[in-house]
């Protein structure tokens, strides 16, 4: 860290990583707080399980696509001026869904909600970069990974019991009021930088990437509702699939890509991308899915819930100081197979235990927990210094839009398995595919009105696949271990020949 003398310096530099710190805290609680409200948001207008589902995915969508163009932004426009118009716009958006009384209006906004949590997230981190080296630049993202680890933790607990004296609306208020503080420490704290002129935004790049991950999200929300066949979810995949085929031919040929490409050359690049959207399968998925279960089928109230999902993000709160601990003895790339492994372990014993069991949430927040504060500084090792800005921005990207792609596959996989399950007891005749979408979101009473005296079968057919479900992400973190173990391996000097 520079050495600073001025004492005004040193309290404005606290201020900004304070500042920082509370824009990071608001990425948690914008998907933890609607997961829990959502069984209140069902009682809205327009509330579709498609629609429900965009309240989850839509900030997360939009957060992911436009955190490589927030970047970019920030270099060209300066970092005081995103930072300050991207929580003007959160803030702004996230007081609207407060006020919003249909579910479509709120989808819409929590899209512009997420475009301004990616700017303003873009340019924090970006403020601190050049103020922090070395082990003080470690001491500073630790922060940061511990300021993300209270908003999961906490954030289901805070949320469900602002549901017992309020309506969900307050949860919305309330973040609203986190991002207005951090608003005013920022304007305080972060000092004025000038807009670099020179460069160019690679827009072609950005609207075919952010349209490429928008569409293929659109393709798995409505594959539960219209099946995997169906034009509405054919269409959009192909269209994903040429804009995705279109943004690799634009970024080979652009002189300042968005992306490098050639960093994929890498084998070790290419594990740190798998290792940034593991999380998303293995923890943001239960981070999102299971106050639904808790609260729709299991019959908790809101403030139980958020208690019992305390085990399963505490871990985050001091496993990654210890991981950071261990590097002393252990490999980076061990730490984090193991952590993987010890998540698989966790997610079998779920799904054996019936999804209510704190001490399997707690063994799968330990297991995510070790990789969590390594991956940064590992984004940073695996490529030279000139590209490590880059590199991290492809991070960044990597792991906030690969939760999207998380919620909408998972959704649509235990959608699908409830349906399987319906249509092997019930006559085709009926809405078994509406139903297996409202059970999947956990609403097992409005699935139960479209199969009227059908609710045991519904709760059946839901825990059923809910097991399964958490058996195939059990699988999916081994393999994601093992192939780490691969990719991340150092290579070995080969000796000289005589």
């Amino acid at each position: 860290m520079h050495i600073v003398s001025n004492p005004a310096t040193r309290w404005a530099l606290s201020l900004q990583v304070l500042a920082a710190c509370l824009t990071g805290l608001l990425i948690p609680l914008s998907f933890t707080g609607p997961a829990v409200a959502l069984p209140a948001l069902s009682q809205l207008a327009g509330a579709s399980p498609s629609a429900l589902n965009w309240v989850l995915n839509a900030y997360i969508l939009s957060y992911g696509s436009a955190m490589m163009v927030a970047g970019s932004l920030t270099d060209l426009l300066g970092r005081r001026r995103v930072w300050l118009a991207g929580l003007s716009v959160f803030c702004l958006a996230t007081l609207a869904i407060a006020c919003a009384g249909s579910v479509p209006l709120i989808g819409l906004l929590r899209f512009v909600q997420g475009l301004g949590g990616a700017a303003a997230f873009a340019a924090a981190m970006s403020s601190l970069s050049p103020l922090f080296q070395g082990a003080a630049r470690n001491r500073v993202m630790s922060l940061l990974g511990t300021t993300f680890g209270v908003g999961l933790a906490f954030g289901p607990l805070a949320a469900g019991a602002m549901l017992a004296v309020a309506d969900w609306s307050a949860i919305f208020h309330a973040t609203a009021a986190l991002g207005v503080l951090g608003l005013l420490l920022a304007g305080a704290s972060v000092p004025h930088d000038p807009a670099h002129a020179s460069g160019r935004l690679d827009w072609p790049g950005a609207l075919t990437f952010s349209g490429a991950l928008g569409l293929l999200t659109v393709a798995l929300l409505l594959a539960p509702e219209h099946g995997w066949r169906s034009p509405a979810v054919i269409w959009p995949a192909l269209a994903a699939l040429l804009l995705f085929l279109a943004f690799v031919r634009i970024e080979k040929n652009m002189a300042q890509p968005l992306l490098d490409l050639s960093l994929f050359r890498q084998r070790r690049f290419v594990g740190v991308q798998v290792l940034a959207a593991s999380p998303a399968f293995l923890f943001i998925v239960l981070v999102v899915m299971l106050p639904g279960r808790f609260i729709g089928v299991d019959g908790m109230a809101p403030l139980a819930a958020g208690e019992l999902m305390m085990a399963l993000a505490a871990p985050l709160l001091l496993l990654p100081l210890l991981a950071s601990m261990l590097l002393r003895w252990c490999s980076a790339s061990f730490l984090c197979a193991a952590g993987l492994l010890l998540a698989a372990l966790g997610l079998a014993w779920l799904a054996q235990a019936g999804a209510v069991s704190p001490w399997a949430l707690l063994l799968i927040g330990a297991g995510i927990g070790l990789p969590w504060g390594l991956m940064d500084a590992m984004a940073f090792d695996v490529v030279e210094a000139e590209r490590a800005g880059m590199a991290t921005g492809i991070f960044n990207t990597v792991r906030v839009s690969a939760d999207g792609v998380a919620l909408a596959l998972a959704g649509a996989v235990l959608a699908g398995l409830i349906g399987i399950s319906l249509e092997a007891t019930l006559p085709a005749g009926l809405p078994l595919a509406q139903a297996a979408s409202r059970a999947a979101l956990g609403d097992l009473h409005q699935a139960a009105q479209l199969l009227p005296g059908n609710m045991d079968l519904l709760r059946a057919s839901y825990d059923a696949a809910f097991r399964q479900l958490l058996l195939l992400l059990s699988a999916l973190a081994v393999a994601t271990a093992l192939l780490l173990v691969q990719l991340l391996r150092k290579e070995r000097p080969q000796a000289s020949k005589p």
